[in-house]
């Protein structure tokens, strides 16, 4: 099918025709000045040869008629252009209603500023996925399987979700009620995006609203953007985190706005023995000019699913406003595994409940097959130049106990004013150690001080050397 050429050459002839018109016809001058106003330029790892819309396909944007299969047809058809140049699929100006659809390689997404992607809410229109080995089954039923998410992607390259803040809306009112009563078919609520098993992908310029659960969860992959994303969800609605970077490599987040009901980013590797047997760390993750609100979870946390290891997190320019911690580990006896070279700098915290929140008692596992031998290792975790209003306890470490602490923990130059309402005491320590500098509060006698700056590394990771190209869509 030469469709996405005819469509192109279509685009070429509309330009030509214009011009000709222009030089008799103020008419034609108004088309010409409408076409342009109609293309949007945006930044991305590539740009595509070919182009269509999803209107091509018959997609209606009603906000009542499936559009699932115009989505599959319309990626279906673009996937043969890979090998040429690669295409980008617009979703124009509408309210499209869709059940889950997968991406391919060498392809764009591109959501335009009044385009708004609706979740279906029948559970048919999402097929199931087999268990995600590094979680033995605790993430989905091990019999029926798991949804997917939303806009998936498999064992792909150069994948981009983007647009000028077109919006993905998960329509969770219905899907968290069933789960609360236990009404689900397939017991468990999908995401918005999931990427599993693939490399160079960016998501970026988009709104994500109301997921069924998590909005955005990369996993087993490489080499991943996140920038200008806007995540919206009720405070009150438990596991509707916004990003989590799940045993993948060469990561940055940033730029983005989140508001939800649990932790706005969590960094996981995988659960206890499972997470152990994959062996996926997640590492070379960037976190940088995130502004996060979550009254009952954390800015960011890094577990408690670390069983494949955590390492080399740089996170600065970070601000969280009415957030219960900022940067939390989570881990316990069992998970095996590691949190180590985590460098923390800028931090602005208005209204906290902790501001240092480090436990190794987070015991919930896979089940009952987990090695309780299995010491997850805590060290070298470094915090810098932060700043906290409104705080109810400056601290709270609690290492794995019996002589199995959290080492290397250095906290410098932090000023913390306590809420009226503080508790008492202001730190709270046991199983740890470390050092401290210009703190205030002053810390628990485990961090004693020591006049220096916790490091942040200088160097730059592979995926903060990318340049971004220019590119186009025109809907």
């Amino acid at each position: 099918m030469e469709f996405c050429s005819k469509y192109r050459k279509y685009q070429v002839l509309r330009i030509i025709i214009s011009t000709v018109f222009i030089l008799g016809s103020s008419l034609a001058g108004s088309t010409l000045a409408e076409y342009h106003q109609n293309t949007v330029e945006y930044k991305a790892i590539n740009c595509r040869k070919h182009s269509a819309v999803l209107t091509d396909f018959g997609a209606v944007g009603d906000g009542k008629t499936s559009n699932t299969k115009a989505f599959k047809e319309a990626i279906k058809t673009l996937s043969k252009y890979a090998p040429d140049g690669g295409a980008q699929l617009i979703v124009p100006a509408g309210k499209w209603l869709t059940g889950s659809f997968n991406l391919t390689s060498h392809f764009t997404l591109f959501l335009h500023k009044d385009a708004v992607l609706l979740a279906s809410q029948d559970e048919d229109e999402w097929p199931l996925l087999t268990p995600l080995p590094s979680y033995g089954g605790v993430r989905e039923n091990a019999v029926y399987g798991r949804p997917g998410g939303l806009i998936f992607a498999s064992n792909v390259t150069d994948v981009i979700i983007t647009g000028n803040n077109g919006t993905v809306d998960g329509q969770g009112a219905v899907w968290w009620e069933k789960f609360n009563e236990k009404k689900l078919k397939k017991l468990e609520r999908p995401y918005l995006i999931e990427i599993m098993y693939s490399d160079q992908v960016q998501i970026s310029n988009i709104t994500l609203i109301n997921s069924p659960q998590w909005h955005v969860h990369p996993i087993y992959s490489s080499n991943l953007w996140i920038q200008g994303v806007t995540i919206l969800a009720p405070v009150d609605v438990p596991n509707t985190d916004g990003i989590n970077p799940d045993s993948c490599t060469n990561v940055i987040i940033e730029d983005c706005y989140i508001v939800s009901g649990d932790d706005c980013i969590a960094v996981k590797s995988g659960l206890d023995q499972y997470g152990i047997k994959v062996g996926m760390p997640m590492k070379q993750l960037v976190i940088r000019r995130i502004t996060c609100i979550s009254p009952k979870s954390a800015a960011i946390a890094l577990g408690s699913e670390m069983s494949g290891g955590i390492e080399d997190v740089r996170v600065e320019d970070i601000t969280a406003i009415n957030t219960e911690s900022a940067v939390r580990v989570k881990t316990a006896v069992g998970r095996g595994g590691y949190v180590k070279d985590i460098f923390v700098r800028r931090m602005t915290l208005k209204t906290m409940k902790y501001v240092f929140w480090m436990i190794g008692s987070y015991s919930s596992h896979a089940d009952e097959g987990y090695d309780p031998k299995a010491l997850p290792e805590i060290t070298n975790i470094n915090f810098r130049d932060i700043v906290a209003d409104n705080v109810t306890i400056p601290g709270k470490l609690e290492g794995l106990g019996k002589g199995n602490p959290f080492t290397g923990i250095c906290i410098s130059n932090v000023t913390m004013t306590l809420a009226e309402k503080h508790k008492e005491p202001e730190w709270n320590c046991t199983d740890v150690s470390g050092v401290s500098s210009n703190v205030t509060p002053m810390p628990c006698a485990a961090l004693p001080k020591k006049s220096m700056d916790c490091p942040f590394p200088e160097d730059k990771l592979p995926i903060e050397k990318v340049r971004l190209q220019t590119c186009s869509a025109t809907s």
